[in-house]
């Protein structure tokens, strides 16, 4: 197993640049737990292997005077905890400019780095921010004696850094992937919103008004309203700064967590548009994810027709009506490649997927 050191010798001056090798592990959704909580602390051991990412935040949502009992209950929980080869261990360290994050870093990455999958990093600006924490990482890791890189993540939560997303995706090769912050996008960018994550009803467009008796347009009348989506965009640039680089992209939280439907809607949109994953900020959203953002059986189904239709994939064929060409055959195969990888860590999605045994 390669060491640090080993990892980054490429990055001396006037070396090649290393060829970027990014685990692709199942990382449907990512659960926040806060290690400083002992109840939800306990939970953790019955979360692994349902779980693709357990998360400990140490940044939002923990208060000031808990920063250091967060830290040091994720070390506890590291130490305690087998997560096994289904479940990747994260953590979300503070902010660059706070007074916890040189702690955060030193403390987890001697302590337990060797079982530290990501370290996710808020609110970064631009590629500076993921030098900084590369080469800090570099450091601690050889000091520490850890046995493989730990990768990093990187949250969009500002302006500057939707600007920089393609530069920030290729700051390192540690890059594991980015996810949408939205709550601290929004206050940034000065929306008028108040929603953590998901659409707004003052965002919309409005059906075209019918015509009256004279044939002019009644603009009185009723007309239908349509809910816009207030961060395809954003999610949209975040996916392309992804695929240039080669690591993963993420849809960030959503925040009504009673609202189960439009959880689902939106972590749909999010797995359209190319994210891998969501954040999971309750048990319940993890069900969603797992099954908003694994392929459905007639995807999978409808993916082995093209691939056994095409063989090497040139040329073009009809099925069911409609023409299947060479673009078909590199979607379907995102879609076979994900069902593989996930049927390695699901029994169940194994069974689903399940190639029917041809008739004899």
């Amino acid at each position: 197993m390669r060491s640090a050191k080993d990892f980054f010798a490429p990055l001396a001056v006037g070396a090649p640049t290393p060829v970027r090798e990014v685990p692709a592990r199942p990382s449907r959704m990512i659960h926040f737990f806060d290690p400083s909580n002992e109840k939800m602390a306990a939970k953790v051991p019955d979360m692994v292997g349902v779980s693709d990412v357990l998360l400990g935040n140490l940044e939002d949502a923990v208060k000031a005077d808990q920063k250091e009992a967060a830290r040091e209950g994720l070390v506890t929980i590291a130490r305690a905890t087998d997560f096994g080869e289904h479940t990747q261990l994260w953590t979300r360290v503070n902010a660059l400019d706070s007074p916890w994050v040189l702690d955060d870093l030193t403390r987890l990455v001697t302590e337990i780095g060797d079982t530290l999958d990501v370290i996710m990093v808020p609110k970064v600006q631009g590629p500076e921010d993921i030098h900084y924490v590369d080469r800090i990482l570099a450091q601690l890791e050889a000091k520490g004696g850890v046995q493989r890189p730990i990768l990093v993540h990187a949250i969009l939560e500002t302006a500057r850094g939707v600007a920089n997303v393609e530069e920030i995706a290729g700051a390192s090769p540690r890059m594991q992937g980015i996810s949408l912050g939205p709550a601290d996008l929004a206050a940034d960018r000065r929306m008028k919103t108040t929603r953590v994550g998901g659409g707004h009803p003052g965002y919309l467009v409005r059906q075209d008004p019918t015509k009256g008796p004279d044939g002019s347009p009644d603009y009185q009348g009723q007309r239908t309203v349509f809910q816009q989506d207030l961060w395809h965009y954003t999610i949209a640039r975040m996916v392309d700064a992804c695929a240039m680089h080669g690591i993963f992209p993420f849809y960030g939280p959503f925040g009504d967590i009673k609202d189960t439907v439009a959880c689902e809607d939106q972590f749909r949109n999010a797995f359209l548009l190319g994210c891998v994953g969501a954040w999971s900020l309750h048990p319940v959203q993890i069900e969603i994810a797992k099954r908003v953002f694994s392929p459905s059986a007639e995807d999978v189904a409808h993916a082995r027709r093209v691939k056994d239709a095409m063989g090497d994939g040139s040329g073009a064929v009809m099925i069911d009506g409609k023409m299947e060409d060479d673009a078909s055959y590199k979607q379907c195969m995102v879609i076979l490649e994900l069902a593989e990888r996930l049927s390695a860590n699901d029994p169940e999605l194994a069974t689903l997927y399940a190639q029917p045994e041809q008739e004899a």
